[in-house]
């Protein structure tokens, strides 16, 4: 286990982990490799091509604009937006990049080549760059494979991990691979699930800004959620879809000015629709692990920090907590499936989110370790099998309600769980091996190529909600 819980919750730019935050990172990867070697000023041409789930579904996720602003040299963690749309609005009138913001090149989204019948061995969220001096001659040339999450790898990439070392290079003694080892771990150390996670992080880095950059990202996330709930009119793209979470916003602050538990679902659903609002709208959020199920988590820990006694009394520390504790169970996930849509799946988005979010709750709820693994379990176990079939491939139909849907699982789990003493049937590791296998055989037409399902059954000028 090499990553952290820092890279499953990063902030980027919507509509999506996969198809627009990784993208603009291998693009922005690739022109510092141009410029770190020298090479930028002998480029005369860029040439880009997305391969399989990425060109299928790249128009409606705003691939090919993520990859111009990354080859300008922007990252989806510090991209303004508005000099985000200034800079496409010189784009698009130009057809012309400043490649590393500083060399000026033709190149469009039109330019772009697509080949989404086109699926390379090792994932199918592929894309290809090469850089040409004048004569055509290839100057650099890399594919990068957008894995979710906003993860990027190469194939020079080794797929096996190495145990993670501190500054010192004393090896992680918390170092987890599987669902049991974590439990083992906890059973030894006589700790929580969260405890188990922060003791990984201090290997890597002092807890005063473990506890800093949680709450930056928890703080991200509500920012988002209050955006989200501000604004009116319609999503971009040709569904017209109209946000809901304005309204819904007044309507609620009016009914329950309080907070009366009683309405408690609601104020989850809101979160969540506000947020995946915000995340289809190309607003700024939190992969959490992916921008398609951004919206499941915060709802969860909103619910946690308003309607627990643990979260009342103390907001700031129910929320380092839970995210300790989802992204425990979100590494598992990462490394021993995956939580790439056009990989395995829905299941492996909004299931993985799902699965994260209650193993938080249930460990905010004085859930025993058991409990945190078995209330992962049972979210995920009732997520197998959901595809990725977005309506005109935007993040928007199913995706925002799914979110709020998977919020509310998520607590159901949580709750189911902590009624039970953590002893199941079904173990964690049982049923993410389930969801990777459920991927490995699920069709294509079902993992984000907007080919099947949903996708095919609705017509896009006939979508009025």
């Amino acid at each position: 286990m090499t990553i952290s819980v820092f890279d499953l919750f990063s902030v980027g730019i919507g509509p999506s982990s996969s198809h627009t935050v990784g993208p603009m990172r291998a693009a922005e990867t690739f022109v510092r490799d141009l410029c770190g070697a020298e090479l930028l000023a002998d480029v005369d041409e860029v040439s880009v091509e997305l391969f399989g789930s990425l060109a299928a579904t790249g128009a409606g996720h705003g691939t090919m604009s993520a990859i111009l602003l990354g080859l300008e040299g922007l990252r989806p963690e510090s991209v303004d937006s508005d000099d985000k749309e200034s800079r496409l609005a010189r784009m698009r009138a130009t057809g012309r990049i400043l490649l590393g913001g500083r060399a000026e090149i033709e190149l469009s989204e039109d330019q772009i080549k697509l080949s989404p019948a086109t699926v390379l061995p090792r994932h199918p969220n592929a894309m290809t760059l090469c850089a040409l001096a004048s004569n055509r001659t290839v100057i650099y040339e890399r594919t990068y494979y957008s894995v979710g999450g906003g993860f990027i790898v190469t194939d020079d990439d080794d797929d096996d991990t190495a145990e993670s070392a501190s500054v010192d290079g004393a090896l992680n003694r918390y170092v987890f691979r599987s669902a049991a080892e974590l439990l083992e771990l906890a059973e030894h150390y006589n700790m929580s699930t969260a405890d188990v996670m922060f003791a990984y992080e201090k290997f890597s880095r002092p807890a005063d800004e473990i506890r800093s950059r949680l709450l930056h990202i928890r703080d991200v996330m509500w920012a988002c959620h209050r955006r989200g709930m501000a604004q009116e009119g319609l999503l971009p793209g040709a569904l017209r879809v109209r946000r809901r979470a304005h309204g819904w916003y007044e309507r609620l602050s009016a009914e329950d000015p309080n907070r009366d538990p009683a309405f408690a679902e609601d104020w989850v659903n809101l979160v969540a629709l506000a947020i995946n609002e915000e995340n289809a709208a190309g607003g700024r959020v939190v992969t959490a692990p992916t921008n398609g199920a951004a919206g499941i988590i915060p709802a969860v820990l909103y619910y946690a920090c308003v309607y627990t006694s643990a979260g009342v009394s103390d907001p700031d520390e129910t929320s380092v907590r839970f995210l300790l504790t989802a992204g425990a169970i979100g590494l598992l996930y990462k490394e021993r499936a995956s939580i790439s849509g056009a990989e395995v799946g829905c299941q492996g988005e909004v299931g993985s989110a799902a699965s994260m979010a209650a193993g938080g709750l249930a460990e905010i709820l004085g859930g025993t370790p058991c409990q945190v693994e078995n209330a992962a379990e049972i979210a995920m176990e009732h997520s197998l099998g959901l595809t990725c079939d977005p309506i005109g491939g935007y993040v928007q139909i199913p995706c925002i309600e799914r979110n709020a849907i998977s919020a509310g699982k998520a607590i159901n789990a949580a709750r189911m769980a902590l009624r039970g003493d953590g002893s199941h049937h079904v173990s964690l590791d049982q049923v993410i091996e389930t969801m990777r296998l459920t991927g490995q055989d699920m069709s294509s037409k079902y993992k984000e190529t907007s080919t099947g399902g949903l996708a095919i059954s609705v017509p896009v000028n006939l979508v009025e909600c």
